[in-house]
């Protein structure tokens, strides 16, 4: 079916043409401001900024055609150079009478220029330089239709103690923009107690060798916390080259703040890639039928005008300065400014002179206009305060593959939450509960972290570990052979385990519990980890994880020695036993009697007085001890009864002579006891260190009363119980592990013994959660396992 031509009639041309000629009258009728617009072109930010205002001017007179006043652009590129940006100010305002400032596009540039427009009344409105160190106190000319980057850093430290890093390492631009958001940082991390022990700070010249080497410096400091600010350029660089030094792994965390995370867009699939886990943070734009529809016209619009350019979506800084052109627009109506012009005193015709610039004649009824303007606009409410925009709520970002994903939002009334409106009042909020879960650097969904690890208060033994505090600072030292073995296996992992020590005590700085109460604060979240002389036993094991053991295992007794027989005048005496002495004796007697009742008849030399006869008689029996008789014997008998003695004699003599040597050249300790049921048949008293597990031990598996058992803390208190002994107030025994045994034995080893099979047990561990969910959100599991728990 043919479509039939459509006739134009005469009517209908006059129509077109009387409403073209009024729209043309209308434009022509409007007084034109000259605005000046001074940007960086070649930037994304400044390639989105100058299509988003030319928009803004079409799409703000399209709806407000009944306006006396129109805005006209004239736009100056700076070429991301301070001079630049600043002679082109005095350009505008010089030859082209502007009536106002939009930029310039950096901090570092604002710096200067604020003071041109205080000198010339001509405000200077910027939507981009957001350092703090800029204020409307330098000049009140200066208006910031941006948030100041001060107003993240709340946001900033909530999520560092959300997350419970206790330690930061920021790493900035040397620029205007850099170093004036560090101040503030560094307060709000100190209220929350978090250190910052390092600031990497990278200028704008540093080369990507350079740039690595600073990373590798973080890296060889076992940092893993890591606060980004920067502009995109330089940040892309760093992230890049952060992912080849193998620091977008597990066990890293990165946080960069709203100037990055505003730019991610035109980044590149590379950058991108590098940046996987990192959490952002940048101001909140609501959604809007407005907003849609703005982004869907840039789109096309921008994509025909500049089909070379990477950037894909639109950002924070074009809706800004979106809302910049129709804030000034607005101030202009609302002002009246028709035929306005610079007021020139009397000095030079210099084109450098800065003073023959004059002043603006409407630029404090522009500025009190600029700064009395509030509309909603694309980026939200637009409303000023004290010369700078009223920070709204902020979003927290996760980087997952090519998207950003929004896991939860900050406000200053009800700080983190998962979702922005939600009804009724909430309490102010800083835990990571309120946001989901982000997947962090390594595709892991456990987060890196500075592991609290608790550490026990000991008055004794405290070779194994010691808590001290310093008098300067009033922080904890903590020092000892189990805290170095941490250390030492800290330094020895290929990543970093950032830690802190924090000892187990109460509010006037003493323990706050037995160890197994220290235990109970790993189970219920309060530490990370307990690292100590903690012994590894079953009932231990059933809510809480061990390492390998690093020490000796087993229980030991150690009692007192008895007394060195040396020092004794009747050493003599103790080769034999009291038995044998008296055997001998009666043996030394009836051999003299039956020698003189058999020799006194036919030898003379046994007859005489009974006197004599005795004396004869024993000294004959004495001498042949020494094998000194000379006394002759005559009687066959007695010669048989000699041999045998003389036998005999000689057996015993050897022996003495033998023990008695042994007794002097051999030092021999005994112990006071040596079995353990004699000592608990007796109801002895036995010692076990304070706070111990030993406790346990002694009453369950070797049946002691409680009531016979003493507590113990020093080697100085184990030397006092067991020199008293069991009738002096002290003890038979102390029962302690072999570690603790060694170390007392090495101070007091002359009067001491270790006796007994020890009892086994697994011997010193360090302490985290139960496995596999060890040390949560701290470090990988596997690598964790095959360095510190070794293989199961």
């Amino acid at each position: 079916m043919a479509i039939p031509k459509q006739k134009f009639t005469l009517p209908f041309f006059t129509l077109l043409l009387v409403n073209l000629w009024s729209n043309q009258m209308v434009i022509m009728a409007m007084e034109s401001i000259p605005i000046g617009v001074v940007l960086d072109l070649n930037s994304t930010v400044g390639e989105m900024a100058e299509s988003c205002m030319s928009m803004a001017v079409s799409d703000f007179y399209a709806l407000n055609v009944d306006f006396k006043t129109r805005l006209a652009l004239f736009t100056r590129d700076s070429s991301s150079d301070v001079v630049a940006a600043t002679s082109s100010v005095l350009d505008l305002m010089k030859n082209d009478q502007v009536h106002a400032i939009i930029g310039p596009q950096k901090s570092s540039q604002a710096k200067f220029v604020i003071e041109l427009g205080g000198k010339a009344e001509v405000p200077i409105v910027s939507f981009s330089a957001t350092s703090p160190t800029l204020s409307a106190t330098q000049s009140k000319y200066f208006v910031r239709t941006a948030q100041d980057d001060s107003s993240q850093v709340k946001a900033i430290s909530s999520i560092v103690q959300a997350y419970g890093w206790r330690e930061i390492v920021p790493i900035y631009e040397d620029t205007e923009y850099g170093n004036g958001l560090v101040p503030f940082l560094l307060d709000a991390f100190q209220e929350i107690d978090t250190r910052v022990p390092y600031g990497s700070r990278i200028p704008l010249y540093f080369n990507d060798t350079q740039i690595m080497s600073e990373l590798h410096k973080l890296k060889e400091m076992k940092k893993s916390i890591f606060l980004v600010h920067m502009s995109a350029s330089l940040g892309s660089r760093l992230f890049l080259l952060a992912k080849d030094a193998g620091m977008m792994s597990e066990g890293y965390a990165w946080l960069v703040t709203a100037g990055l995370s505003a730019l991610l867009d035109p980044l590149g699939s590379e950058v991108m890639d590098s940046m996987q886990g990192v959490l952002g943070i940048k101001p909140h734009i609501p959604s809007s039928k407005k907003l849609e529809s703005f982004k869907s016209r840039w789109r096309k619009k921008f994509t025909i005008s500049k089909p070379q350019s990477k950037i894909n979506e639109l950002n924070l800084f074009g809706l800004w300065a979106y809302d910049t052109v129709w804030a000034i627009a607005m101030a202009v109506e609302k002002a009246g400014i028709v035929h306005s012009r610079y007021v020139k005193p009397n000095t030079s015709e210099s084109t450098v002179d800065i003073a023959a610039l004059g002043k603006s004649e409407t630029g404090p009824r522009l500025l009190s206009s600029i700064l009395s303007t509030r509309f909603q606009g694309l980026g939200g409410d637009f409303h000023l305060a004290g010369g700078e925009r009223v920070p709204s709520a902020f979003e927290i970002l996760n980087l997952i593959g090519k998207a950003e994903r929004v896991i939860g939002y900050w406000t200053p009334e009800r700080g983190l939450s998962r979702n922005l409106y939600t009804n009724g009042k909430i309490a102010y909020s800083t835990s990571k509960n309120k946001l989901k879960e982000p997947i962090w650097p390594g595709d892991t969904t456990q987060q890196p972290k500075r592991l609290r690890i608790g550490v026990p208060l000991k008055t004794g033994f405290n070779e194994f570990i010691k808590v001290e505090w310093n008098p300067e600072d009033d922080k904890p030292i903590v020092s000892g052979f189990t805290r170095d073995v941490f250390v030492s296996v800290v330094e020895a992992l290929p990543f970093p385990l950032p830690y802190e020590f924090i000892p187990f005590v109460n509010k006037n700085k003493q323990s706050a519990g037995t160890y197994n109460d220290l235990l109970e604060q790993i189970k219920l979240k309060n530490f990370d980890a307990a690292v100590g002389d903690i012994t590894i036993i079953a009932n231990r094991s059933t809510y809480v994880d061990f390492t390998l053991p690093f020490s000796e295992s087993g229980i030991t007794m150690v009692v007192l020695t008895k007394r060195d027989e040396r020092e004794n005048m009747w050493i003599f005496l103790k080769p034999l036993s009291l038995e044998l002495w008296l055997t001998t004796g009666i043996a030394f007697i009836l051999t003299g009697l039956v020698v003189w009742v058999l020799e006194h008849r036919e030898n003379k030399v046994f007859r005489g007085k009974p006197a004599q006869q005795l004396g004869t008689t024993l000294w004959f029996s004495f001498s042949t001890l020494f094998f000194a008789h000379r006394e002759k014997v005559v009687n066959n008998w007695t010669r048989f009864v000699l041999i045998i003695w003389i036998f005999v004699v000689l057996i015993i003599s050897q022996s003495y002579t033998a023990s008695l040597a042994s007794i002097l050249t051999v030092k021999r300790l005994q112990p006071t006891f040596v079995d353990v049921k004699e000592i608990r048949k007796n109801g002895y008293f036995v010692g076990h260190q304070k706070d111990s597990f030993v406790k346990d031990f002694l009453v369950k598996q070797l049946k002691f009363n409680d009531t016979m058992l003493r507590e113990y803390s020093t080697p100085e208190e184990y030397h006092d119980a067991l020199s008293r002994g069991t009738h002096n107030g002290g003890v038979a025994a102390i029962f302690a592990g072999i570690p603790y045994v060694k170390l007392f034995l090495a101070k007091y080893s002359s009067k001491f013994q270790m006796v007994g099979q020890p009892y086994k047990n697994d011997g010193f561990g360090f302490v985290s959660l139960s496995f596999p969910v060890c040390l949560s959100h701290a470090i990988p599991q596997y690598i964790f396992k095959e360095y510190l728990f070794g293989r199961r």
